[in-house]
């Protein structure tokens, strides 16, 4: 991407934060301040990311197995480092999954590489045992298709060289169109998901969420 371009990206990227961030914010501190006061229960498969994760009903999805929802919809990876205490806790799993917000603002892909990577070094610390799901950054429209690859192959590079509970999902075979953008069938606006959006979605980790050593009898306790 040539200077001129990516000074205009960015430029745009500051305008479209400068309108959107000032009205999302109290929702997004309302829902912080309850996952503060709340704290997160052990034990439970954790749901991580921005707005896509937050939509998902993973109780009813997942009615057999103990999730907890830790999306909050407009963040960027750096915001969900910043608040892992009260987003994890000695959980069985996490699903991770950000990034495409970060582009919105025209943040660098060198930059969310960095704040995932650390994001994974602060739950492993926290909680060397369990397994994380570093999902796949979602296709959006023909326009973002390229960067959304990049990140998302520095995503599978970053999960390569992590320890082996570490694992890369990738979202793109039952999401995409075959021209790598998000499936018209599943989305209203090019970026959140609907009914059949999540269902295609969970339909794909369903298999990694039942894993046996996901479920209660694997020697977790409460």
């Amino acid at each position: 991407m040539s200077g001129w371009m990516a000074g205009t990206k960015r430029a745009v990227a500051g305008r479209v934060s400068s309108i959107f961030d000032p009205m999302m914010r109290p929702q997004q501190e309302h829902r912080r301040s309850q996952f503060a006061a709340l704290g997160a229960e052990p034990g439970r498969i954790v749901f991580l990311g921005d707005s896509i994760s937050e939509g998902g009903l993973w109780e009813e999805w997942f009615p057999t197995v103990e999730v907890l929802n830790r999306g909050i919809g407009g963040e960027t990876s750096a915001q969900v480092l910043d608040r892992l205490d009260t987003a994890i806790n000695e959980p069985r799993a996490v699903f991770l999954l950000i990034g495409t917000n970060d582009l919105t603002r025209g943040l660098t892909i060198d930059v969310i590489e960095r704040n995932v990577r650390s994001i994974l070094q602060c739950i492993r610390q926290r909680s060397p045992e369990c397994t994380v799901f570093v999902q796949s950054v979602m296709p959006r429209t023909a326009a973002r298709k390229e960067e959304l690859q990049e990140l998302n192959q520095r995503l599978l590079e970053l999960c390569r060289a992590a320890t082996p509970s570490t694992r890369f999902i990738d979202l793109w075979p039952v999401l995409a169109t075959s021209e790598g953008t998000l499936n018209p069938h599943f989305s209203e606006d090019n970026l959140h998901l609907n009914g059949d959006g999540y269902r295609a979605w969970v339909d794909l980790i369903r298999p990694l969420v039942l894993e046996p050593s996901n479920q209660p009898s694997a020697g977790f306790t409460h």
